[in-house]
């Protein structure tokens, strides 16, 4: 009995299918709880997008309902992605190369401006640098050719 036949292997999918899935689910996860008072601090002080919006997931990441919303909409990307190994791959790259970009903007724009529309703050750049690093690693190293299953011979 193999172990995709004896059932260790999630659901038949690949290492890159099972890692899309998890952090699609981590973001849908993160983009609820930005909506649940307690878990968000400040939460009455939440606006929909802009620096102005004092809410702090876990008190420690500037949110908004902006924000939490782009969270909930990388975690059905991350989900749907997983339906696919060339998905998968295009979510976690593509997605990490966003995370990339927007760790830029995070370091150029000043957090009190209306160009910081996110809103972000030094802990939200950081996690950015870590996510970009993490998706494209993840990316890069399950999504590489020899890791792709191959098709069963037609019978």
């Amino acid at each position: 009995m193999t172990a995709a036949s004896s059932g260790s292997v999630s659901s038949g999918r690949t290492a890159i299918q099972n890692a899309a899935l998890w952090i699609g689910v981590v973001f849908l996860l993160i983009g609820i709880a930005g909506f649940i008072p307690g878990i968000t601090t400040n939460y009455d002080q939440m606006t929909f997008a802009g620096a102005e919006s004092e809410a702090l997931l876990l008190g420690v990441f500037q949110v908004s309902i902006l924000h939490n919303i782009v969270h909930l909409l990388f975690g059905v990307w991350g989900l749907a992605a997983a339906r696919s190994f060339s998905g998968s791959r295009v979510y976690l790259i593509g997605g990490g190369l966003i995370y990339g970009l927007l760790w830029i903007y995070g370091l150029v724009v000043d957090e009190g401006t209306t160009a910081n529309f996110v809103p972000l703050n030094d802990a939200d750049n950081w996690l950015h640098l870590g996510l970009f690093v993490l998706m494209v690693l993840l990316g890069v190293v399950l999504g590489s050719e020899n890791r792709r299953p191959v098709a069963a011979p037609n019978e």
